[in-house]
């Protein structure tokens, strides 16, 4: 099978996606959170319905943009009294007798460097040397070891000011270019394909409103993960622990005996954490309490800290410390001084994932074909994808091309977003083998 992307093209089709501002933003319920997101979704469904996609729906309200692609196998896997005794033949429109698969993206990036303006550049053929993104700010690969490997290469960085929004516009580059190449080679089998691009990831709201009607797979990937080779099938277990402190506030000078500081609380409760379970100190499979946020006055105080491990066990013991905390400070300062509120966020996909393993192996193989060697790792992190496994679409996550993920340093590798696009082509290829199970 013969694929070949330039990079120049694949950096141009990034750059007028990155270009357009699509930072989601926290604790708003609506979705999307912020109404600027429909500005990429619009072109995207454009773009698709003008590349010849079928089914294509934007659903402007909420922000998804959705299509497919047409399978085109062999009469023989499209005999409709074998598709019909097929799980779901009618209600995921089956069309043959393979799996469908899913290709999911999101559209918004992340708020972590504020900008209202995105302002992408291109270089072409990459030196190796420092580059400067603006009077106070650089990219050098002696801080970013991963850009001493991009010599030569074609990369889209910031102009220090913002972040790119390689995170994840690189991935929709990666399915817009899937689904261009398959529409333009029919002659190159695969099963039926649907895509989703979602707003609200950053926000942990990417797939609230996802319409599984119109996503309607046996199997899905989502393209969201970094640099080349990145196979990621385990993430954290995620919650949230919103932190109230109730202070009394006096005149400090009559305030023996009387004042309550809420925010000196607040960093007692902090304080209480351990010291070495923060994000600095952990990597791999290990876990962290993480204090996002802490405001207050002598009056009253706040605290948001999201907790996170791997391990379902670890996972509920930390959560059981931030409320242990909060039983301590009660007993110290009299009950009602602090409230925690633990609420679980998303849980790790791993037991989705490991009774359908093929994914896993298909996507190595996809990779190797395409001249990439596989990095499994755990997500330091969520997806979309460990959302939708657990409502019964097993989806692994795959690398980018996308580096320093929520930085004014994110960088992209046009040839690394060739090579995702290229991986999801041979993925869709190998199941075109495939028959659904029964």
């Amino acid at each position: 099978m013969s694929t070949h992307f330039e990079p120049k093209e694949m950096a141009e089709r990034f750059v007028r996606y990155a270009s357009i501002y699509t930072q989601s933003k926290e604790g708003v319920p609506d979705t999307p959170s912020t109404p600027c997101q429909r500005d990429l979704a619009a072109v995207l469904a454009r773009e698709l319905t003008d590349m010849g996609a079928s089914d294509v729906f934007y659903d402007e309200d909420k922000c998804y943009v959705y299509a497919a692609i047409p399978g085109n196998l062999p009469k023989e896997k499209c005999d409709p009294e074998k598709i019909k005794a097929l799980p779901g033949a009618k209600e995921k429109r089956r069309e043959n007798t393979a799996p469908i698969l899913g290709l999911m993206a999101h559209m918004d990036t992340s708020a972590a460097v504020d900008a209202k303006q995105i302002h992408p550049r291109t270089i072409a053929g990459y030196d190796g040397n420092i580059i400067r993104l603006n009077e106070n700010y650089v990219l050098d690969p002696a801080e970013y070891p991963d850009l001493a490997g991009r010599k030569g290469e074609t990369l889209i960085v910031t102009d220090g000011t913002s972040v790119l929004g390689g995170d994840d516009k690189a991935g929709v580059t990666a399915v817009m270019e899937t689904a261009a190449f398959f529409l333009s080679h029919k002659e190159i089998a695969h099963p039926t394909i649907r895509i989703a691009f979602t707003p609200d990831e950053e926000v942990g709201n990417g797939t609230l409103n996802l319409d599984l009607s119109r996503f309607a797979c046996d199997y899905a990937y989502t393209v969201d993960g970094g640099g080349a080779g990145e196979l990621e099938y385990e993430n954290f277990n995620a919650a949230s622990c919103e932190v109230k402190i109730a202070g009394i506030s006096t005149h400090p000078g009559s305030a023996y005996g009387k004042m309550r500081n809420a925010v000196l609380v607040a960093n007692e409760f902090i304080d209480l954490l351990p010291k070495l379970e923060t994000p600095y100190y952990t990597k791999d499979h290990e876990g962290f309490y993480h204090v996002e946020e802490l405001s207050g006055t002598c009056d009253e105080a706040s605290l948001s800290i999201i907790i996170r491990d791997h391990d379902k066990d670890r996972f509920e013991e930390r959560k059981r410390t931030a409320a242990k905390i909060a039983d301590v400070l009660n007993e110290k300062y009299g009950e009602g001084t602090v409230t925690a509120v633990i609420h679980d966020s998303y849980y790790n996909m791993l037991s989705k994932i490991k009774p359908h393993m093929h994914l896993v192996e298909n996507a190595k193989k996809a990779m190797e074909e395409a001249g990439v060697t596989p990095l499994v790792q755990p997500i330091r992190g969520g997806t979309d994808g460990c959302v939708i496994s657990f409502r019964g679409i097993p989806c692994p996550n795959l690398f980018t091309g996308a580096h320093n993920y929520h930085s004014r340093f994110e960088y992209v590798s046009a040839q690394e977003m060739a090579l995702s696009a290229e991986t999801l082509i041979r993925i869709m290829n190998r199941y075109a083998e495939y028959d659904v199970d029964r």
